[in-house]
């Protein structure tokens, strides 16, 4: 991997404790909070953690930094899941928290300004009372900058689209400390490059986002969540497919294997459901609508064996089912206590999925681990949770030869070796058999706006 090049980091950190007093920080818990993710990536500190409040000051803290030499990693609510926030180089990690304001909500024209530190629970509390909803839900309760950063999806994505199609405009400070503007709040547009895009998913490889204008949604009138077994994941899959097919507006989808809901069963029993791979539903819509989206989906699924429906349609009820969904992390990890999860993810598209979810399925039983299996399959998207012991090196050996064979399969069905979690330094190595000679064109923008290669050095493209 081409790293940065290590500097002495004092005149850098100087100059910085001049401009924010003590919100630079060199205490060794925030440096250690700010060295690591939820990822298997090994820990590395920060030289120094910066609490910027405004725009001003992130463009004024990236001018230091490229006047030093010194590498700036962006730093959000440290979720993520492929190493994207550790500094492999060292330098300063860059925490948005307090860059946390909903600036304005335009009601009629269904979209928000936001700072990056805002979370998606945060901008939905303030959007309650307006009839709208953010939909944007990878789990974790995510910013707003580092949804955009890795380009994040989630549970609503069948319906709603990941955060790629519900941002409409960003302001970013680039390596050398300009500010500039992307996009507008117009819905469309024909006018020149696409830089909105070029910095989402860039995982702040070539600037930091310092405001989003993300779309909203109306809140559906009738919400109804469900959950429903089968006797094969192979069933539940095909059910998944015919009903994307057909057309049915599903507001979610998701797949839990059967050695998922093994450990659901041990972290959640109050759901008192079967151990065998479920489907968990969810339905928007006018309330005549929703009956009718159900009715559909249900003679869709009888046809492949569904057994054991069952719905929820008050408020607490849902928020318990989605809740013990997103904590399917940790329900996989009741099934082998002091172990850690090796996380990885893919995508294909959604014909694929049944065969790729096969494969997958053999591969696991192959390698001798566990590794419950989940997934936003709406979308053609499955994530593995493969459990190891963090302290024998042979069985996390197995595990990354696991994950491996995971993204070769998904690209031989068309796909991507990352639906949602991104590449930090944990996919780097898929890069270029993904993506060919575009590779080489991501390398050549990353020295164009990067040259020093102090934004986020290390991650996502290997020099």
């Amino acid at each position: 991997m081409n790293m940065t090049l290590r500097t002495d980091p004092a005149p850098a950190l100087d100059d910085l404790r001049a401009l924010l007093g003590e919100r630079l920080s060199t205490g060794p818990s925030i440096l250690d909070e700010h060295g690591r993710d939820e990822a298997y990536t090994p820990p590395q500190r920060p030289d120094a953690v910066a609490f910027p409040e405004s725009t001003a000051e992130v463009s004024t803290i990236v001018k230091i930094c490229a006047r030093h030499g010194l590498p700036v990693i962006p730093y959000g609510t440290g979720t993520s899941l492929e190493g994207q926030i550790v500094p492999v180089s060292g330098g300063l990690s860059l925490d948005m928290s307090r860059m946390n304001k909903v600036i304005e909500v335009h009601d009629k024209d269904l979209d928000a300004v936001v700072q990056p530190g805002v979370t998606r629970t945060q901008l939905n509390d303030e959007l309650h009372a307006t009839g709208l909803m953010f939909t944007v839900d990878p789990g974790a309760d995510a910013s707003m900058g580092g949804m955009a950063s890795t380009r994040a999806s989630g549970t609503n994505t069948v319906r709603y689209g990941t955060i790629r199609e519900n941002v409409l405009a960003l302001e970013v400070v680039l390596p050398d400390g300009e500010v500039i503007r992307t996009g507008s709040r117009a819905r469309k547009s024909a006018s020149g490059y696409d830089l909105t895009h070029l910095f989402i998913g860039a995982e702040g490889t070539l600037g930091i986002i310092t405001e989003l204008t993300v779309r909203l949604h109306g809140q559906p009138e009738s919400i109804l969540s469900a959950t429903c077994a089968f006797g094969s994941v192979d069933d539940a899959v095909e059910t998944v497919i015919l009903a994307i097919q057909c057309g049915l507006p599903m507001a979610r989808i998701e797949l839990l294997d059967e050695v998922q809901m093994q450990g659901m069963a041990l972290l959640h029993p109050e759901l008192g459901l079967p151990e065998l791979p479920h489907l968990f539903l969810e339905f928007h819509g006018t309330e005549g609508g929703v009956r009718e989206q159900v009715a559909s989906f249900q003679e869709i699924a009888e046809g492949f064996g569904v057994r054991d429906f069952a719905f929820a349609e008050k408020t607490e009820d849902r928020n318990r089912l989605w809740a013990a969904r997103h904590h399917a992390y940790f329900a996989a990890k009741a099934l082998k206590p002091g172990a850690s999860g090796v996380v990885t993810d893919c995508c294909v598209p959604i014909s694929a999925l049944a065969r790729c979810i096969g494969r997958t399925k053999q591969a696991i039983d192959m390698s001798g681990l566990v590794a419950p299996l989940v997934g936003h399959v709406g979308d053609g998207n499955f994530h593995l949770v493969i459990l190891v012991d963090p302290e024998d090196e042979a069985e996390m050996a197995q595990a990354r030869d696991l994950a491996a064979t995971i993204n070769r399969i998904a690209l031989s069905l068309g796909g991507t070796v990352t639906g949602e979690h991104g590449v930090g330094t944990g996919k780097q190595k898929y890069m270029e058999a993904e993506h060919g000679a575009a590779y080489g064109l991501m390398k050549r923008l990353k020295q164009a706006v990067d040259p020093a290669d102090l934004m986020n050095p290390g991650k996502l493209v290997r020099g």
